[in-house]
C-alpha cells in the first residue's frame, strides 16, 4: 500500500512541479500602480487600444492617424520627434515608402546610444489591428520610456527610439534607418519588442555578430525579474533566415542586441483576431518586466565593447537565469561519461547491476520511442484527413492545438507505461536506467559538437548519473533522492515539449512524443518502481482520450476562433477574361457564393506566384463577370540601346486607388543597375539584379506615388515582362456587391485577399524616345 501511495505522491509531485515552471515564467498579476516612475501594464494597455482600434497597414489612412497619434504621445514626454522619409528596397524583393517616428533622450556621458525598437504598422491583406504585433511593443517602449523619465534615472548613454514603419513588407522601414539616418553610426545595442502570437511568455533571443558573452552577461547583469530563454534557441536562430527588424542592423551595421517576442495563441498572429480581446495582459506585462531593468542597465553601460568571439550557454530556470562557458560543454561530457562507466563498471563488479537488465533496457526505451514518435506522426496526418479545416489554418497550430499537445503527451506516457509494463529487472530495476542515460549522453555528444548552445541538456543527465552514484554505492533506492534530482529535467526540458509544437507548428508534435519518452527514461528510477504500470497506463490514455474529445468538440469555427477565407477577383486585361480565385484548401459558404459548388484548379493562374510566407498558390478558380477596371499607365520614358545592351525606364502611374504591384519577368531576362524609384536593393552587391525566380519585385504603393522602374539587359532579349496590379478593396469596390463574411470567418493571413486585381503585359501605351548620348551614366 506504501508502495502505491509512493506513485501517486510521484504523479503529483512531478504535476506540480511542471505547473511551477510553466507558472513562473511570466507575471501572473497586471500592475496598475498610480506611482509615475514605475511601469503599469493598465497603462500601457490604454495605449495598445488606441494603436489597435482599426487595421493600420502601410498606405492605409488609419496608418497615417496612429503615426500621428505616436508623434503626439512622444511630445507629451517632453522628446523632440521627427519622421524619416523615404523609398528603399529590401532584399525581400518588396519596394515602399516608409515613415520612421525617431526621437532622442541625452545622455551625461555617452559611449554608443541605446536604441529602442519597435514597428507600428500592421500586416496588410488581412484586416490585422496588430493589436500583440507590435502594438505591445510600441506600448511597451511608451510607457516604459515615460517610465523612465519619471523616475529621472540617471544614465550616460543617450535612448534613441525608433518606431519603424514597414517591418511587415520587408523590413523596410529599419533598412532606411540604418541605410541613410545619421544616428545609426552611434548605436551600440538594441532592445527590439517583437510578437508572433497573442500570448504565452515572452522568450529573449539575442543576435550578435560573433560570440554571444558580452551580451549574455549584460543581461544577467540587468537581472530581469521572468527571463525566458535558452542558448538552444540562440544556436537555432543562428542556423535560420532571420526577419526581424533587429537583423537589418546586424547584417548591415554590425548593430547587435535582443529580441522579446511571444508566440502562444500563434494562430492569431497577423490576422483579424490580433486584436485588443485578444491579447494576453499578463504577457504584455512580462514585455515590461524585461524593459526597465534593460534599460536602466544598458543606458548606463559602456556599449563600444560588446564585440566578442566567446560563446556562453544559458537557460532560465525559476530560481534564476545560468550562464557558463561553451569551453565547459565538453568538459562537462566527458566527465559525465567517465563517472557513468566508471560506476556501470563497479555497479557490475559489485552485481549491483547485472550485464542482462543492462541490455534488455534498450528495448522498452527504443520500443517506445519508435512507437511513439509513429503513432504521433501518423496521427497528426490522420487527424489532418479528419479534420480538412484545420488545412486552411496556415500557421499550422489550430485554436484546439493545446488539447493535441496534451493528448499526445499523455498517449507517449501511456505507451512507456505499457511498453514498460512487459519487462520485468532484477535488482530494483536499476538496471533499465542504464540504457536512456547511455542514450542521453550520446545525444550530448553529438550536441558537443554540432550545436553547443544545446550544453546545458547534459545537467539532467548529470542528475541522473548521481542517482546511478547513490544506487551503486549503496545498493538502494531512495525515493526522495530520485524525486529531487529528476528535477532539473522537469524544469529544464519539460518546456520545450510545449514550446516546439507552439513554435513550429503540430507537425512538429512527433518530436514532443519522443522527448517525452526521453524524459521518462531518466525518471525510470521513479517510474519503473511503480507496481501499477498498466494502471498507470490506463490512466494515462484514458487522460488522452479526453483531451482529444475536447479537441473535437472545439474543432470547428466559432466567433473569435475564426475560419480564415480568401477571395480574389483577378482579370486578365490582355485575355479580357476574370475569375475568382481562392487560396483555400476547403471552400466555405462564403466563397461557394462565388466560386460555385465544383469549382476547377486555380494552378493555371500561378505561373505569377504572389509572395507568401508559406508559398500557397491558388487553389480553385471559377469565370467571373468582367468589370470595368482602369488599367494603368505604362510609359517608356527611355528604350535606347548601346553596343549589346538595351536601357529602359518605365513609368507606371495608377489611374485608380491601388495598394500594391507585384512585377515578374522571364526568368532568362538578367537585369543590370536595376532601380526602382531611385533606389536599389539594399543588400545588392554588383550591378546584377537580385530576383527570385520571376518576381523582380512588388511595390506596396503609399498615395498612389507611380512605380519607376530604370535598368538594362542584352539587347538580344525580348523584353517579358508582366505586371499585377491589386487594390484592397474588393469588399468595398463599388463595382462588386459582396456579401460580408459570417461571425465566424475571417480573411486569411499571409496571402494576397479581398483584393480587386488587374494582370496585363508591360506594353507602351506612350514611348518618349531618348537618345542614349542624353541618358545619364548611372
Amino acid at each position: 500500500m506504501k508502495k502505491n501511495y509512493k506513485s501517486i505522491f510521484s504523479i503529483l509531485f512531478i504535476g506540480i512541479i511542471i505547473y511551477w515552471v510553466f507558472y513562473s515564467m511570466m507575471p501572473q498579476t497586471i500592475v496598475g500602480n498610480e506611482n509615475l516612475s514605475e511601469f503599469s501594464t493598465k497603462r500601457a494597455l490604454k495605449i495598445v487600444k488606441k494603436i489597435a482600434s482599426k487595421p493600420h497597414y502601410v498606405g492605409s489612412e488609419n496608418h497615417n492617424e496612429v503615426a500621428n497619434y505616436l508623434v503626439s504621445e512622444l511630445e507629451k514626454l517632453g522628446l523632440e520627434t521627427s519622421y524619416q522619409e523615404g523609398f528603399t528596397l529590401t532584399d525581400w524583393g518588396n519596394l515602399t515608402k516608409p515613415k520612421n517616428i525617431i526621437a532622442r533622450i541625452k545622455g551625461s556621458n555617452s559611449s554608443k546610444a541605446l536604441l529602442l525598437l519597435s514597428h507600428y504598422d500592421s500586416a496588410p491583406h488581412s484586416y490585422s489591428y496588430g493589436a500583440s504585433d507590435d502594438g505591445t511593443g510600441i506600448a511597451t517602449i511608451l510607457e516604459g520610456v515615460r517610465a523612465f523619465l519619471n523616475n529621472a534615472t540617471p544614465h550616460k548613454n543617450d535612448i534613441i527610439i525608433l518606431f519603424s514603419d514597414a517591418e511587415e513588407l520587408g523590413l523596410n522601414g529599419a533598412a532606411l534607418f540604418v541605410t541613410e539616418h545619421k544616428f545609426a553610426k552611434e548605436i551600440g545595442l538594441v532592445l527590439n519588442f517583437e510578437a508572433r502570437g497573442t500570448s504565452g511568455p515572452s522568450y529573449m533571443l539575442m543576435e550578435v555578430n560573433k560570440g554571444n558573452a558580452a551580451l549574455v552577461h549584460g543581461f544577467a547583469n540587468a537581472n530581469p525579474k521572468f527571463p525566458v530563454s535558452n542558448s538552444l534557441m540562440y544556436s537555432i536562430y543562428k542556423m535560420l533566415p532571420n526577419d526581424t527588424d533587429l537583423t537589418v542592423f546586424r547584417e548591415q551595421s554590425q548593430i547587435q542586441g535582443f529580441n522579446f517576442a511571444f508566440i502562444d495563441d500563434h494562430f492569431n498572429y497577423h490576422t483579424a483576431q490580433d486584436d485588443y480581446k485578444h491579447l494576453n495582459q499578463n504577457t504584455l506585462a512580462h514585455q515590461g518586466t524585461y524593459l526597465m531593468p534593460l534599460l536602466k542597465y544598458f543606458s548606463d553601460t559602456d556599449l563600444k565593447n560588446l564585440d566578442t568571439t566567446n560563446d556562453e550557454v544559458y537557460f532560465s530556470t525559476p530560481f534564476g537565469f545560468i550562464n557558463y562557458p561553451f569551453e565547459w560543454v565538453l568538459l562537462l561530457w566527458i566527465g559525465t561519461l567517465v563517472i557513468f562507466l566508471i560506476l556501470v563498471f563497479i555497479g557490475i563488479a559489485k552485481r549491483t547491476l547485472i550485464v542482462k537488465d543492462i541490455l534488455k533496457g534498450f528495448i522498452p526505451l527504443l520500443i517506445a520511442i519508435i512507437v511513439s514518435g509513429l503513432v504521433s506522426f501518423f496521427g497528426w496526418k490522420l487527424l489532418l484527413d479528419l479534420y480538412p479545416q484545420y488545412n486552411d489554418i496556415l500557421h499550422g497550430f489550430t485554436y484546439n492545438g493545446h488539447d493535441y499537445i496534451a493528448a499526445f503527451v499523455l498517449l507517449s506516457l501511456a505507451i512507456c507505461f505499457f511498453v514498460y509494463s512487459k519487462f520485468e529487472f532484477s535488482k530494483s530495476r536499476m538496471g533499465s536506467f542504464i540504457a536512456p542515460l547511455f542514450i542521453w549522453i550520446i545525444i550530448n555528444f553529438v550536441i558537443v559538437f554540432k550545436l553547443q548552445g544545446a550544453g546545458f541538456l547534459i545537467i539532467p543527465v548529470i542528475s541522473g548519473v548521481l542517482i546511478l552514484a547513490y544506487f551503486v554505492i549503496t545498493q538502494k533506492t531512495n525515493w526522495v533522492i530520485n524525486i529531487i534530482f529528476c528535477m532539473p529535467l522537469l524544469v529544464i526540458v519539460a518546456p520545450f515539449i510545449q514550446m516546439f509544437p507552439i513554435g513550429l507548428g503540430l507537425k512538429i508534435l512527433f518530436g514532443s512524443a519522443i522527448l517525452v519518452v526521453l524524459c521518462f527514461g531518466l525518471m525510470l528510477p521513479i517510474f519503473v518502481n511503480f507496481h501499477a504500470k498498466k494502471l498507470w497506463c490506463l490512466i494515462f490514455f484514458l487522460g488522452s482520450v479526453g483531451f482529444f474529445v475536447n479537441a473535437h468538440l472545439n474543432s470547428n469555427y466559432q466567433t473569435g476562433k475564426a475560419k480564415p477565407n480568401s477571395l480574389l477577383y483577378v482579370l486578365d486585361a490582355d485575355a479580357d477574361q476574370a475569375f475568382w480565385v481562392t487560396y483555400d484548401k476547403n471552400l466555405d459558404e462564403w466563397t461557394k457564393n462565388y466560386l460555385g459548388e465544383n469549382p476547377k484548379s486555380g494552378s493555371e493562374l500561378n505561373d505569377f506566384p504572389l509572395f507568401s510566407k508559406y508559398n500557397s498558390g491558388f487553389s480553385y478558380s471559377a469565370k467571373a463577370p468582367l468589370k470595368n477596371i482602369s488599367k494603368p499607365m505604362i510609359q517608356f520614358l527611355r528604350d535606347s540601346i548601346s553596343g549589346n545592351n538595351r536601357f529602359m525606364k518605365i513609368k507606371i502611374t495608377p489611374t485608380r486607388k491601388v495598394n500594391r504591384y507585384d512585377i515578374f519577368a522571364n526568368e532568362d531576362l538578367v537585369f543590370q543597375n536595376f532601380k526602382a524609384n531611385k533606389v536599389i536593393n539594399s543588400s545588392q552587391k554588383g550591378s546584377k539584379m537580385i530576383r527570385n525566380g520571376k518576381k523582380i519585385l512588388s511595390y506596396y504603393v503609399v498615395d498612389n506615388i507611380p512605380l519607376e522602374m530604370e535598368f538594362s539587359f542584352d539587347a538580344s532579349k525580348v523584353l517579358d515582362m508582366d505586371l499585377m496590379e491589386s487594390s484592397f478593396d474588393l469588399l468595398n469596390n463599388p463595382n462588386f456587391e459582396i456579401k460580408e463574411r459570417k461571425s465566424w470567418m475571417m480573411p486569411m493571413p499571409f496571402v494576397l485577399t479581398d483584393a480587386v486585381v488587374l494582370k496585363q503585359k508591360i506594353n507602351a501605351t506612350e514611348i518618349i524616345e531618348i537618345p542614349f548620348s542624353k541618358l545619364p551614366s548611372k
